[in-house]
């Protein structure tokens, strides 16, 4: 890239970019990049912890306010990208609230709200409560309203991941939504015991 001033190392990959772009969109850029937390001039920045496509994502994004995944809503997609922007989407999200790119955060949040579903409802939750996405949060507990939606999301993969990294937001949904007497209330609260 013509005129980087610094280089990112995700995993395998390098990329380049320019120390003010990034600084001017990113908070935490900035003071990873100018200011105190600033980085060596000299070597590339280490990013642990995020797969090259999402912070090749997010670079884009931030030098083009948008997207080059998730792509736009085209008819002939079939469903297996369309779980792939999801899942995306969703790395994004943890990108953005990383470095505090709020625009991002809050497209990536949308497109997750408009996709709840039983299987990845109890992930989504996970997400909103773990980098503070209300309307996400909302969203799922909208869907959660409904008690066979509530029994999908408790048999699903990610309703253990749930329950042993969130469990105040589990207490929040049974004191919101259930009757102390229901079946999911119990099953909830025991599991939030055992």
């Amino acid at each position: 890239m013509d005129g980087s001033d610094v280089v990112f190392e995700v995993g395998e990959e390098r990329f380049s970019a320019h120390r003010c772009v990034l600084a001017a969109r990113s908070s935490v850029f900035k003071a990873e990049l100018l200011g105190t937390m600033k980085e060596k001039a000299d070597g590339a920045i280490q990013v642990d912890d995020m797969e090259p496509g999402v912070f090749k994502s997010l670079l884009h994004f931030i030098y083009t306010d948008s997207l080059d995944t998730m792509a736009q809503e085209d008819q002939s997609r079939d469903e297996a990208s369309e779980e792939e922007d999801l899942v995306m989407a969703q790395h994004l999200l943890v990108a953005a609230d990383r470095y505090n790119v709020e625009r991002l955060k809050l497209i990536c949040e949308e497109k997750l709200c408009e996709s709840i579903d039983s299987s990845m409802v109890a992930t989504s939750l996970a997400l909103a409560e773990q980098h503070n996405c209300n309307g996400l949060k909302e969203a799922c507990f909208e869907f959660l309203a409904s008690p066979s939606n509530l029994l999908e999301m408790m048999a699903s993969d990610g309703y253990d991941h749930l329950k042993t990294s969130c469990p105040a937001v589990l207490k929040e949904l049974t004191t919101r939504f259930l009757p102390p007497e229901t079946k999911a209330s119990e099953e909830i609260t025991i599991g939030l015991y055992n």
